[in-house]
């Protein structure tokens, strides 16, 4: 991964703020979405989750134009299920 990225900020009169970073979080429908530079001039995009959240995020990307695409951020019912225990009766070939 690169060390770090650059971040332009615009503020409400239109001015820029240029700063650098390594990692940068929006906070987007209460969930921490982070942004990170990736090797072969990637950005890698994640959402984190709690682990003991009732939900869990997916990212969906659909293509807009060339140059542009739509994320949007689904929520899912986490599966709080406790860990699958092996044994004679579970079905599993073991």
């Amino acid at each position: 991964m690169a060390d770090e990225m650059k971040v332009l900020l615009e503020k409400a009169d239109g001015s820029l703020e240029e700063m650098s970073c390594q990692r940068l979080a929006v906070i987007w429908e209460g969930r921490e979405v982070w942004l990170q530079p990736a090797a072969d001039a990637q950005l890698v995009v994640g959402v984190e989750d709690e682990e003991d959240s009732a939900e869990y995020a997916n990212l969906v990307v659909r293509p807009l134009a060339a140059n542009l695409l739509s994320l949007a951020l689904e929520l899912e019912p986490a599966d709080l299920v406790e860990e699958h225990v092996h044994g004679p009766d579970c079905g599993h070939a073991h």
